[in-house]
């Protein structure tokens, strides 16, 4: 397993630590302080869990799991998933901080910043599979299935 996969998986991991302590504090907030909080702690937990944590977990064993690219494969560029790797640890983790400061502070600004961060969220999934895509491919099973093998 190369670096950049420890990295998305590792991420991931932090991020899913990170989510379930956020539901937790929601927990003890509202069963043990009778304290209400903002649909924007909600979302910040379950945006944090879902795409912090299973997105990377999904790309980063994507990165390790498909076959490697072809040698004429312009699409493939290790340098761009590490790119898209940043992209998405940043978005994710400003967004939940944004969130997070939201559920306290009411600002036009920060509502800016979160669809900011998520558009920073999008594009690297997008790069991320843009440049998966060619690895995305049968590599021997095509000729099992000629054979009429059902899997």
């Amino acid at each position: 397993m190369f670096s950049t996969v420890r990295y998305f998986i590792k991420t991931s991991i932090l991020f899913l630590l990170l989510g379930i302590l956020t539901g937790l504090y929601m927990s003890i907030s509202k069963y043990i302080f009778n304290i209400g909080y903002s649909q924007e702690l909600i979302s910040a937990h379950t945006h944090l869990i879902l795409v912090g944590s299973v997105m990377m977990m999904i790309m980063g064993v994507a990165l390790w799991f498909f076959p490697r690219a072809e040698k004429d494969d312009k699409r493939y560029n290790p340098d761009l998933i590490l790119t898209s790797y940043w992209l998405m640890t940043i978005g994710t983790g400003l967004r939940f901080i944004y969130q997070v400061t939201s559920n306290f502070i009411i600002s036009d600004l920060l509502r800016i910043l979160i669809a900011l961060s998520s558009i920073i969220q999008v594009i690297a999934m997008i790069l991320f599979f843009y440049s998966m895509w060619g690895r995305i491919r049968p590599v021997g099973s095509q000729f099992r299935e000629a054979k009429g093998e059902k899997f």
